[in-house]
């Protein structure tokens, strides 16, 4: 198919011989629990996408960045829902590094290793459940002499035994003894951080999106990010940059998985030539939503209006991919379903994009009142 065909040429400039790779292993073996893709997208240096070229990256921008997304979703969906949180992780802290000041001496030289070193950064924002608040901390702070002691846990937490840093949202005293959210960098050596079971289904059991518990960890004051945000619920700079790339991460990941389908449908050329125009038709311009909403960021869209863009494209994204992976597998016929669970599992691997926050439900009210004319305001 032309379009994952330019994707898969975008993905091959950025990552040499990683589809290839991925391809070279079954399907049921890249998407188990400790399926090989996560190891195969640091060699073939997944991990600097959206570093900047200064810190050694590849610095991509949002539109390559989708396609790369889509070009791996469409063979192993949990390796793309698993690297969309280095990726939006990435996207924020560097943002960060670039407005100087914000970042202090130990902050920086963390970023500078990234690269040279592959290390992979999870996320500890609150992430996982469909109507909890996206950009509320999920993990308490106290402070002691020289930092902080983190306890909570992130569940599920996509790289879990795989990562090197994991990213977490706290609340610490600001300057006026008001509670200020904060980013505390958290080494996956510390003493307390833990990982244990918690993912329970084969679908993109190969994310590694087990429960990461932080008991008592300390956290040294100089690898605190403070932000100037006095609400945790208002968009401030550092959670939109991580919002808006989450959210474009997120969906062409699922968007890929599902153009993999169609792929298989057009090159058997299953069903009627009006059936299948129909099918790539609904792929085509579902995804295209998404490119428009990453060239948007690309060309400068910022704020609130980028994050409604990308939200919207989400929304809609999401409503097309179930209708497209039922029509896919319904054309691939029941041969093809009877004889290898594989394209089933794909076609179901893309549901989960509704359990993301923010939810539908939970969005549509702000969204309502920022079409409107007011601020947009999520939790």
């Amino acid at each position: 198919m032309r379009s994952l065909d330019e994707a898969r040429a975008v993905c091959e400039r950025h990552h040499p011989g990683l589809i290839k790779a991925l391809l070279e292993i079954p399907y049921a073996e890249r998407e188990r629990p400790g399926g090989p893709g996560i190891d195969l997208f640091r060699e073939h240096g997944g991990v600097g996408l959206l570093v900047p070229t200064e810190y050694g990256g590849l610095g991509a921008d949002p539109l390559e960045a989708v396609l790369v997304q889509r070009a791996i979703g469409a063979v192993s969906p949990s390796l793309a829902a698993a690297v969309t949180m280095h990726h939006f992780t990435a996207a924020m802290l560097y943002a960060l590094a670039a407005d100087k000041g914000r970042l202090n001496a130990a902050q920086l030289d963390l970023l500078q290793r990234v690269v040279p070193e592959q290390l992979l950064m999870a996320s500890g924002w609150a992430e996982g459940r469909t109507q909890q608040n996206i950009l509320a901390p999920s993990v308490t702070a106290r402070p002691v002499e020289g930092g902080y002691v983190l306890s909570g846990s992130k569940k599920p937490c996509s790289l879990a035994a795989s990562m090197d840093l994991l990213t977490a949202s706290i609340s610490v005293p600001g300057a006026d003894g008001e509670p200020e959210l904060a980013l505390a960098l958290v080494p996956s050596t510390s003493a307390g951080l833990s990982v244990h079971p918690f993912w329970g289904n084969e679908l993109l059991a190969a994310a590694e999106s087990e429960e990461v518990r932080l008991e008592e960890v300390f956290v040294p004051e100089d690898l605190i990010v403070r932000t100037s945000a006095d609400d945790p619920d208002r968009l401030d700079d550092l959670q939109t940059a991580g919002f808006i790339w989450f959210e474009m991460l997120i969906s062409s990941g699922y968007a890929g998985a599902a153009a993999g389908l169609v792929e298989r449908v057009l090159e058997r050329e299953r069903g009627a030539v009006s059936e299948r125009a129909s099918l790539a038709i609904t792929c085509e311009s579902s995804f295209a939503l998404l490119e428009g909403a990453a060239r948007a960021v690309r060309d400068g869209l910022s704020g609130e209006a980028a994050v409604s863009g990308v939200l919207v494209a989400r929304y809609a994204l999401q409503d097309a991919l179930s209708r497209t992976t039922d029509q896919a597998l319904e054309l691939l016929g029941g041969m093809d379903f009877i004889r290898s669970s594989d394209h089933a599992r794909q076609a179901a691997s893309v549901r989960p994009l509704a359990f993301h926050p923010p939810g539908r439900g939970a969005a549509a009210e702000p969204l309502l009142r920022y079409f409107g004319g007011e601020p947009l305001e999520l939790a």
